[in-house]
């Protein structure tokens, strides 16, 4: 069982494969949280261009190298 969670919004569905698909319907940051395993993301970002997302929301989502 898997847990597909937002800001307003649980839903639960029974393979990752299906909290994939739900998560980037969802079309905002979400966290998959199951199986032991957490994933936190923002699903069916196919690029980034000047730190915006395909549907011109911001990509904020920030990596530093050790």
């Amino acid at each position: 069982m898997y847990k597909v969670k937002s800001k307003t919004k649980i839903s639960e569905v029974v393979t990752l494969d299906e909290a994939m698909k739900l998560a980037k319907e969802m079309n905002e940051l979400v966290t998959i949280e199951g199986d032991a395993v957490e994933i936190i993301g923002f699903f069916g970002v196919d690029a980034v261009l000047e730190g915006k997302c395909p549907d011109g929301s911001d990509y904020t989502w920030k990596k530093r190298r050790r």
